[in-house]
């Protein structure tokens, strides 16, 4: 069985990692090890355990030692997965876990990645630009914001009447599939 550690923000929903959470549940060769979330009190912890996923909370503060804090939250799992975790993963998970760690992004790398490129302004940039496709990558973290191998894409079309807010939906539709097959690949050893 391969534990599977899911970091998440201060501020999303933690639909990604409830999505995940439902798919690995029934399956016999991976487990959710922890969830773990700079604050107890955010919408995603608050769901995480509702779930009844174990939590650990590891705070933001004391930003000297957060990276090693966040490696020994993580230490027990052979897959990490960021779902909404918008800062730069400390090199201490990194070098904890190198090549497993995964993360998922809104909108077909290399385009429209990079900081600052998340949420609801990847969305706004895809409309903005006319795009007639996008979707969502999933691919492993590096030092560098969506720089890493792409593990695997799913496509949706723009349309002319699409709005930033109609094309995330369809995306997050995308992303709550994506990225449980992009981790069965990963584990399965196939990339």
């Amino acid at each position: 069985m391969q534990k599977v550690a899911i970091i998440i923000g201060h501020a999303g929903r933690g639909s990604n990692m409830l999505a995940l959470a439902d798919r690995i549940a029934p399956d016999s060769e991976l487990e959710i090890a922890c969830v773990v979330t700079p604050k107890a009190d955010s919408t995603g912890a608050l769901a995480a355990t509702e779930r009844g996923l174990p939590l650990r909370v590891v705070p933001y503060k004391d930003a000297d030692d957060y990276g090693e804090r966040l490696g020994k939250a993580v230490e027990d799992a052979d897959w990490v997965c960021l779902a909404g975790y918008m800062k730069l993963l400390p090199e201490a998970v990194l070098k904890l876990h190198p090549g497993r760690v995964l993360n998922i992004h809104p909108a077909l790398l290399p385009k429209f990645g990079g900081k600052g490129m998340y949420g609801h302004f990847v969305h706004e940039a895809v409309v903005a630009a006319g795009e007639i496709e996008t979707g969502c990558t999933v691919h492993f973290v590096t030092e560098e914001y969506d720089e890493g191998q792409i593990i695997l894409q799913s496509r949706c079309p723009v349309t002319p009447n699409d709005t930033a807010e109609t094309v995330a939906s369809k995306v997050l539709a995308l992303e709550h599939e994506t990225y449980y097959l992009a981790l069965k690949q990963v584990s399965h050893g196939k990339i």
